[in-house]
């Protein structure tokens, strides 16, 4: 799950991205809670906003669970709810836009995923997520940096100047460990939301 600390007014929003089997991203499922009511409520509208309106993404901070769970008690929450029980919380999805994978030239035997974020590095979150994603310096400028492994090659992308940014990875079908892709688009999903972008969407190229 991705914990996000909302301030002016404080709140804790709860997200998760609910995938399809090919691990491309079908929607996503949220609760936000306020020490004003004390309750938590569905929050497809301000999971829209955050990732659409910059103001609102100024006053987000994605945390980890355990920096949620501090928050949560400061405010007067208490024991921050189990995981699962939070799921109990997600009633209303926000739907993602699902279309069939564009066909980008790229090779027969390969798969190509994009992972989508909202917003700009600060001073050291650049050069924190070269160093989270183990990128080396690439020639084009759009392009802040690649890597390979094991049946796998990712770069991290510029879409542009403070707007966006992505994380494309290319599989090699055939060649990548099996069920290894899910958890390596995960952790590059994560590895940028902790340097205080929003992922966006999971989308699927050819």
């Amino acid at each position: 799950m991705d914990y996000y600390l909302i301030s002016g007014p404080d709140g804790i929003l709860v997200e998760e991205f609910a995938l399809h089997q090919d691990y491309t991203a079908a929607g996503i499922d949220s609760a936000g809670w306020s020490p004003e009511s004390g309750r938590w409520y569905p929050s497809p509208d301000v999971s829209r906003e955050l990732r659409s309106d910059a103001r609102l993404r100024a006053l987000a901070t994605p945390v980890d669970r355990r920096a949620a769970a501090r928050a949560y008690a400061r405010l007067g929450g208490g024991e921050l709810p189990e995981e699962e029980r939070l799921r109990g919380l997600f009633r209303q999805r926000q739907p993602l836009p699902t279309a069939a994978p564009l066909d980008l030239g790229s090779s027969p035997d390969a798969r190509r995923y994009r992972i989508l974020f909202a917003g700009d590095f600060d001073a050291d979150g650049l050069a924190n997520a070269r160093a989270a994603l183990r990128l080396e310096p690439a020639d084009d400028p759009r392009v802040a940096g690649r890597a390979s492994g094991d049946g796998f090659a990712w770069e991290l992308r510029s879409i542009g100047a403070g707007i966006a940014w992505c994380v494309d990875v290319t599989v090699r079908l055939g060649s990548a460990p099996a069920g290894l892709l899910g958890a390596l688009l995960d952790h590059h999903r994560q590895a940028i939301r902790e340097q205080g972008l929003i992922p966006v969407t999971v989308e699927r190229f050819a």
